[in-house]
């Protein structure tokens, strides 16, 4: 199998499972995106878009689907009164952190098949694609999340 043929198909593996998880959670995927998101800070309205690689409209509607389930509220900027800040309700922490920790166990099990040591080869790579390509936190490593 080659490189392009591989990475399409694991995106589709992951994503698959992602969705699968978020389901269960009462979440579209895009949601799940958004809380694992908002799991490493507050982000403003301009940010989110950027990391989440959504337009304007379609962040506006994801955000205000999410806020009417109770799990994320808009709070004003002190600094500059255009800007909004997305930050969790108590709710919405709590799932996101349930949703996270299932999704990880999930995704961590699909190299099951691979030794310790290719399951460390391919975190290495892996790693080294993302840096290269400067790919934004939307995930935190779950090293990060337990401490």
């Amino acid at each position: 199998m080659g490189i392009a043929s591989g990475l399409v198909r694991i995106s589709f593996l992951v994503n698959a499972v992602y969705a699968e998880a978020a389901r269960e959670h009462g979440l579209t995927p895009q949601q799940g995106q958004l809380l694992c998101v908002l799991m490493a800070r507050p982000y403003f309205m301009g940010e989110l878009g950027s990391v989440l690689g959504l337009a304007k409209s379609s962040l506006t509607g994801l955000v205000d689907r999410t806020e009417r389930n109770g799990l994320v509220r808009r709070e004003p900027d002190p600094q500059d009164t255009r800007a909004v800040r997305v930050t969790f309700t108590p709710k919405g922490r709590k799932l996101a952190d349930e949703f996270y920790m299932d999704t990880c166990r999930r995704i961590d099990r699909l190299p099951d098949g691979l030794d310790a040591a290719d399951r460390d080869a391919l975190a290495d790579l892996l790693g080294r694609i993302v840096r290269h390509n400067e790919v934004p936190v939307v995930f935190m490593e779950l090293a990060e999340k337990t401490l």
